[in-house]
């Protein structure tokens, strides 16, 4: 690396964090830390429009408690917002209308509209055609009279240069060459407002605060030759850019949507089920990205370690709910005890269930959650009626041994006290009935656990009947016992 490497995160305060601009955070954040530069957040706050309240906060909270961390920002700068920069932006459009590469618009929408109706009915690139095109001197000062006089606020336009090409080196595509004649016309650099527009003010503030790569999604390659054209009005040296390609979602193989509700897509909301940040984080840095070899579970400082921008893909991402979710499971079970109880305790208390046995519950269904929401719906037994048999649990249940194995193991539990009643007793009482009956393997662990727990499958044994109780696990055997003999 030859020049210092300074790059940035851009969000806009126009909701929360979504996967997508994580992953640009992400991996803007992994470049720096791993060559040594400097990553600052800076907040592009122009387009009022869709500004919503409380985005920034949301924006910085949600990137910290993924484990992302900056050196500047708007908390230690000042002007890291646009909208605090605006006299910066109007000395860089009256530097171009001086020199005659900008100029004012005064068209209004409607013609715009209209214009834009007869292209595309002739079958036409819509494109902006210059209203001053074929006017003298006289005409067009008459014209911008009439305008001003109308009341019509102009807009300021940059002068394409139709015969330029625009091109770079993608640290993630290669190659790309774009031609000035296929940019649309000449484009828009301050809207009527006041407020410059995105492809204006990013270049300024890129160049200003020493940018030295962009890496942003492959949304924006379309973007980048308009910027281009700033850095070269302004006699500006542009920086690296990297497009990474888009995510989809793994079921549909198309882009992934915010419409796409059964998706998780917001930071946030993993953050209110339970995710561990460490799972999230890790997932996301393997979307369009890979390190290398089979492994798949990173710590931090290792993928900072790790980051190589050439193994950046030029595939699509795919996201695989399926797949954090295993990662998710995988980072519960290796966490913290303490730490996930921490978790687990307002889930619990808000369904009435942070009782003296929660901690033994969490314990026990720790190994099985992907989110720490799930502690609820996982230990329903526990607390609601019992469930419904599924086909394939009442077929075990109608085999030929079934019966007798569940009248001996209520007579065993029957006979124990409620002091001896604990887990480590329990497992030497199906023992027991084994050695009585001879039944053996799932023939006498599967009948047991449905009968009490009415699932094939759950935590250990002894540990879910100690939980439920003498009582209940009792109460549950007798009833099963005689469903089975109405059947």
């Amino acid at each position: 690396m030859t020049k210092s490497i300074r790059v940035r995160y851009a969000p806009s305060p126009t909701g929360l964090l979504h996967i997508g601009n994580a992953r640009t955070a992400l991996f803007n954040y992994l470049y720096a830390r791993h060559h040594g530069g400097t990553f600052l957040i800076r907040i592009e706050d122009t387009d009022r429009k869709r500004h919503v309240e409380d985005g920034e906060r949301s924006q910085m909270e949600n990137l910290r408690w993924l484990g992302i961390d900056w050196d500047e920002s708007p908390e230690t700068h000042e002007q890291y917002r646009q909208s605090e920069r605006l006299e910066i932006y109007q000395q860089y459009v009256h530097e171009l209308l001086e020199k005659g590469l900008a100029y004012k618009s005064y068209v209004t929408e409607e013609e715009l509209a209209a214009e834009r109706e007869r292209q595309e009915a002739a079958g036409e690139t819509p494109r902006y055609i210059n209203e001053y095109l074929g006017m003298s001197d006289e005409e067009k000062a008459a014209y911008v009279a009439e305008r001003e006089a109308a009341g019509i606020i102009p807009t300021v336009r940059l002068a394409v240069n139709e015969a330029g090409i625009y091109k770079w080196n993608d640290m993630v595509k290669g190659e790309i060459e774009f031609e000035g004649g296929n940019i649309g016309g000449d484009w828009v650099i301050q809207k009527k407002d006041g407020y410059p527009t995105y492809n204006f003010a990013v270049v300024i503030d890129d160049h200003l605060m020493e940018i030295s790569h962009v890496i942003r999604g492959d949304d924006h390659i379309a973007n980048t030759p308009k910027q281009l054209m700033v850095y070269e009005a302004l006699g500006w040296e542009a920086p690296e850019f990297g497009h990474m390609t888009l995510i989809i979602n793994s079921e549909t193989g198309k882009k992934l949507s915010k419409r796409d509700t059964n998706t998780l897509q917001f930071i946030e909301d993993y953050r209110k089920k339970g995710y561990l940040p460490e799972a999230v984080f890790n997932f996301i840095a393997l979307l369009g990205w890979n390190p290398g070899g089979e492994h798949e579970i990173f710590s931090r400082e290792e993928l900072i370690e790790l980051f190589d921008e050439h193994r950046l893909s030029k595939s699509p991402a795919a996201f695989d709910q399926k797949k954090l979710d295993w990662m998710s499971n995988e980072y519960i079970k290796n966490a913290d005890f303490a730490t996930i109880f921490d978790m687990a305790k307002p889930f619990l208390e808000a369904a009435g269930r942070l009782t003296d046995k929660a901690e033994k519950l969490v314990e026990l269904y720790k190994p099985q959650m992907k989110a720490v929401d799930e502690i609820v719906p996982l230990t329903d037994l526990f607390f609601e009626d019992f469930p419904a048999l599924t086909e394939a649990e009442k077929e075990v249940m109608a085999g030929e041994t079934v019966p007798t194995v569940l009248s001996a193991f209520k007579e065993k539990l029957e006979a124990m006290t409620e002091e001896d009643f604990k887990s480590e007793n329990i497992f030497p009482q199906i023992k027991a009935v084994q050695k009585e009956t001879g039944i053996k393997g799932k023939n006498l662990f599967m009948p047991i656990r449905i009968a009490v727990s009415g699932e094939m499958h759950g935590p250990e044994l002894p540990d879910t009947i100690y939980l439920l109780g003498r009582e209940k696990s009792i109460q549950h055997l007798d009833n099963m016992l005689k469903e089975i003999e109405k059947s």
